[in-house]
């Protein structure tokens, strides 16, 4: 799997820097390379998601999103195509240490919808999405808000 180049870690300051770890999906729904298209289908809908993580022995091998289902299906047969002929092999993948503005900064320019969270063997420990991350950007606005409402409310005392 490609990783991108890791920043230098921050100097000892006391203050932790947000890593994928702390954010990623750990409960993922994940296909092997021989299932087929519909089953693919069906999983991202069910599940209301839109990438599947391809593994073997629980290592990432391949992803399959959403946008290549819809562009195999104008072309193959759902029920005989299995995963491996339309997944993308060797994604980019980062590590749980990884920064999460390093994360974002990758999707950003990358214009990636996720990326698969892998440990140094290349086992499949869970996945960073845009929805993590507006999830995220939706928890600290609240908390910028609160921050505002408690300072207004103090200068009025």
């Amino acid at each position: 799997m490609q990783q991108p180049d890791e920043a230098a870690p921050a100097a000892e300051s006391g203050v932790r820097t947000l890593r994928v770890g702390d954010f990623m999906t750990r409960e993922l729904v994940t296909l092997k390379e021989t299932d087929d298209l519909a089953l693919a289908e069906q999983m991202l809908r069910l599940g209301a998601i839109r990438h599947l993580p391809v593994v073997r022995d629980g290592k990432l091998v391949g992803l399959v999103t959403q946008r290549d289902l819809l562009r195999a299906s104008a072309t193959r047969p759902a029920r005989t195509t299995a995963a491996s002929e339309i997944m993308v092999r060797e994604p980019v993948t980062v590590s749980p240490t990884t920064s999460l503005v390093r994360a974002a900064r990758v999707m950003l320019e990358r214009k990636y919808g996720c990326l698969p969270v892998c440990g140094d063997d290349g086992a499949l420990l869970g996945i960073i999405t845009e929805a993590d991350f507006v999830r995220f950007a939706a928890d600290m606005v609240q908390d910028l808000d609160l921050v505002a409402e408690a300072v207004q409310g103090s200068t009025r005392a």
